[in-house]
């Protein structure tokens, strides 16, 4: 991280202490698409932000992204709610995408929770279900690693987070997720070179935010919700409405669950 990035970290923090009155978190969760409706089961809301009200922050401008950050007390100490992201396809640098996990860390959280909606390669992950990330292919070509820092990523998506999940529900499956820059869907072709690679899920975000936590120190758990299958393997066209229904349908439960999980962390 640069001394400019981690700069706009520490004033976004700073900030977001002085508005909610949290002097630390221990945990924060980023709500992928989809996915803000499960906001409401982690719990009332103390403080509610529009993050633009935070230094370094940029408004989302994806569907089903509303770029609001929640002070929320918790089981064991405060966490921090993103409810939205950014993308790389956003014309946004990639110091934008992971301000967020940046502010968080800054802001003491040493757990980050990251979420997202996720096209399956894998005909068993049917649409409606949730898979835990346990490994990533980025092909972005970016990182937001900058300089000598040669980041390990062996443990990258925390095996004891996974532990505690599957604690909640053992039937949780794991898969790996391959990052794509987007905002366009793959073509059925580089759907099979996917699945050649390795992958069983695909998606557009996730893979900067867990790079920079890993920079940081701080552990990583990701979770996949499965909307759509992937182009070839879908008998139509895949639709970014479609993606965010899926979404909105699964959102009581996920949440649910989500709070269950946090709980263990």
């Amino acid at each position: 991280m640069s001394i400019q990035a981690h700069a706009r970290a520490r004033a976004a923090a700073d900030r977001l202490r002085s508005r909610t009155g949290v002097d630390s978190y221990t945990a924060a969760v980023i709500l992928g698409s989809g996915w803000g409706p499960a906001a409401d089961a982690l719990g009332a809301s103390g403080v509610e932000l529009d993050v633009t009200q935070l230094p370094g922050f940029a408004e989302p401008t994806a569907l089903g992204h509303r770029g609001v950050v929640r002070s929320v007390p918790g089981h064991r100490g405060e966490l921090l709610v993103f409810l939205g992201r950014t993308h790389l396809y956003e014309d946004h640098e990639v110091d934008t995408v992971v301000h967020s996990v940046r502010t968080a860390i800054a802001a003491g959280a040493d757990t980050i929770v990251l979420t997202n909606a996720a096209g399956t390669l894998d005909p068993a992950l049917e649409p409606g279900r949730l898979a835990l990330v346990s490994d990533h292919i980025n092909l972005t070509g970016r990182s937001p690693v900058v300089g000598p820092r040669f980041v390990d990523l062996t443990d990258a998506y925390s095996a004891e987070l996974r532990a505690l999940a599957r604690e909640v529900d053992p039937s949780l499956p794991e898969a790996v997720y391959a990052a794509v820059p987007g905002p366009h869907f793959e073509t059925p072709a580089e759907i099979r070179m996917l699945r050649v690679l390795g992958a069983d899920l695909v998606g557009m975000s996730t893979v900067m935010e867990t790079i920079a936590a890993r920079e940081l120190g701080a552990r990583v758990l990701a979770l996949s919700l499965v909307t759509n299958l992937a182009a070839g393997l879908a008998p139509g066209p895949v639709r970014h409405d479609e993606v965010l229904a899926v979404g909105r349908a699964a959102a009581g439960d996920v949440g649910v669950l989500l709070a269950d999980v946090l709980k263990k962390i």
